[in-house]
């Protein structure tokens, strides 16, 4: 089984970092239609990543995975065709209304935005035709074991990143909101604000909390059972993170699955190192979870949206200047600390001077002693992963000989790709063989900047004949630029024959939240035996009973008050009784809560 590390690519120059740093894939936004509106690209950039990453056998895939109006449609088919002529390994898409408009043969992945949270929406997807589906990020390991036994398409999860409290495709706060659909790439994000909990008699129960924000997603320390369980491609979230995110991050779990490749095969190749050690804790995060991956799980991030870093310890002493905190973490001028002050609030300052475990701040702290620092902003760190920070290198074999009156360089990868260089050189003797053979196979070995790096070179010549350091330079250039582009040539993807077996659709009714925006989707719900298609909010903009957030996220469990007893934490402010409503309020809009414990969700209403 192959196993994938799909990393993020806000535009070409990220994209590339990611593949430095170990990536097997890449997705990345083409110039329109990606759920991500603030990190399109040009095609031009697009076409440059993809060979960039074909050279090491990784794949690219485009992001096309909004919902589309009828309008829309023949401009997003004519892009996606310039995707295919372009090499795109494969689309994300979310609007299923695309498959009815003639699509070039090019493999599909069903967006998580398609709500991928049962067996019977992924079987169906895959009678659709799509080569790989996209879990939904609530889905557990016990469900993805389920999953791959009942099914055959390519499994991909999420292990690392920001979480929506929402099923992905089914928010539609921000759009009631700001009119920025989510599902349309312009999410205003309203699950990060902070709100009011109260009750339908008027108790304040919290005030001024983030009660919708999570803490980000980290399953490194449940990747062996995710691959036990079938998932073959591992996804980090983050296209709008930062450069130093993107390399961290996907360095970070590039060594964790090498660790665990027994029994594997790594979906791409060539070999990795960094100038630094990667930590997941030293760039942005809120805390983590591992969600739903081992049964619900705390996961809220009450006090704060913003990235806490690494925590660091505690205060242990506070001078007129100065501040002592205990662990070992080194501390460096220029780092950004933080704090939760007496309010729940997240505070922070620089660090003007180190002395040991004391730190002059640039602006003395209201704290106590006891205080808990974390450093979100670690200069030192971020300083290694500046500039050139990994190098990925293919191994090759280099074979020097004579061929009749020419000299032929021929080089062979890991792959088993080869590519040879002949030209016709004059055979002067040489008057050291030994000597000279050893300076063939040092010049020949200098592969310097290029992707290659030579683990074994054969000189066939014995060093018989003088070539200067010019003619093998050129020699080494030639064969490398000719494997170069044999490499990108030969991981150009392959049309993919995609068969709708028009398997029916579980379910003969949708309502809103299939959002259906076009009629191309509207046809192919009906082909596959719907008779009733409810349009999207997008469209009809009736928010009237309808869920504006439908999540597996569960504020009573938070709070330590869930209906069905299974967790007393005692978080609230106030006391919360089973029989209360509970409504969330946010400068003075009023959003009603609905706990459905039978299929253990919360519902979002408007009030």
């Amino acid at each position: 089984m192959k196993l994938e590390l799909l990393s993020p690519a806000k535009n070409l120059e990220f994209g590339r970092e990611a593949v430095n740093h170990g990536a097997d894939a890449l997705y990345i936004g083409a110039p329109a239609f990606g759920a991500r509106a603030a990190a399109t690209n040009t095609l031009e950039d697009v076409e440059a990543l993809v060979k960039y990453s074909h050279l090491y056998g990784c794949k690219v895939f485009a992001t096309v995975n909004t919902l589309l109006f009828d309008d829309e449609l023949e401009a997003a088919v004519g892009m996606i065709r310039r995707l295919y002529n372009i090499g795109v390994d494969a689309l994300i898409i979310q609007d299923l209304g695309l498959l009815e408009c003639g699509l070039p043969p090019i493999e599909l992945h069903a967006s998580t935005q398609c709500h991928n949270a049962s067996l019977e929406r992924i079987k169906f997807m895959e009678s659709a035709g799509f080569k790989r589906i996209i879990l939904a990020r609530e889905t557990s390991l016990e469900q993805m074991r389920a999953l791959r036994e009942a099914t055959t398409v390519d499994l991909e999860a999420f292990v690392h990143g920001a979480l929506c409290v929402s099923y992905s495709g089914q928010c539609y706060m921000s759009q009631y909101l700001n009119s920025r659909s989510g599902n349309r790439g312009c999410c205003s994000q309203p699950c990060r604000s902070t709100y009011d909990l109260v009750t339908a008699d008027g108790r304040l129960l919290m005030k001024d909390r983030h009660l919708l924000s999570l803490r980000d997603f980290n399953a490194s320390q449940q990747l062996a059972s995710m691959i036990d369980a079938g998932i073959t491609s591992f996804k980090i979230e983050g296209r709008l993170k930062d450069l130093s995110y993107v390399k961290n991050i996907t360095a970070y779990y590039r060594q964790l699955l090498d660790s665990l490749m027994e029994g594997h095969e790594r979906a791409s190749i060539g070999s990795c190192t960094f100038t630094f050690r990667p930590d997941p804790d030293r760039t942005f995060n809120r805390g983590y979870t591992d969600y739903f991956l081992r049964g619900r799980q705390p996961m809220a991030s009450f006090d704060t949206q913003k990235s806490l870093g690494k925590r660091i310890g505690k205060v242990t002493a506070i001078g007129r200047r100065t501040l002592t905190i205990d662990g070992t973490e080194p501390l460096a001028n220029g780092d950004g600390l933080c704090y939760f002050d007496a309010d729940h609030r997240l505070q922070g300052f620089l660090v003007n001077e180190v002395q040991g475990r004391s730190v002059a701040p640039n602006q003395m702290p209201a704290l106590k002693v006891g205080t808990v620092i974390w450093r979100n902003n670690d200069v030192l760190f971020e300083r290694r992963l500046q500039g050139h920070s990994a190098d990925r290198r293919i191994g090759v074999a280099m074979r020097f000989r004579t061929t009749g009156q020419s000299f032929s360089l021929e080089l062979a990868d890991e792959d088993g790709l080869t590519a040879a260089i002949c030209k016709a050189l004059d055979h002067t003797p040489s008057d050291n063989p030994d000597r000279n053979s050893q300076n063939i196979v040092r010049q020949l070995s200098k592969l310097g900047d290029t992707p290659f790096e030579a683990r074994e070179v054969t000189d066939e010549t014995s060093g018989c004949y003088f070539l200067t350091a010019s003619q093998l330079n050129q020699l080494r250039r030639e064969a490398v630029e000719a494997l170069t582009n044999r490499r990108i040539e030969h991981f150009r993807p392959a049309d993919t024959l995609r068969i709708d077996c028009g398997t029916p659709y579980p379910g003969t009714v949708l309502d809103y939240r299939a959002n259906v925006l076009n009629a191309k989707a509207e046809t192919f719900y009906r082909r596959h035996g719907v008779q009733q298609i409810e349009h999207g909010l997008e469209q009809t903009l009736d928010y009237d009973g309808k869920a504006l957030m439908t999540t597996r996220y569960c504020l009573r469990y938070e709070l330590g008050c869930c209906l069905q007893g299974k967790n007393k934490k005692g978080e609230t402010s106030g006391e919360i009784k089973p029989a209360d409503t509970l409504l969330l309020r946010n400068q003075e809009r009023l959003f009603r809560l609905e706990f459905d414990c039978f299929e253990c969700l919360m519902r979002i209403y408007k009030a």
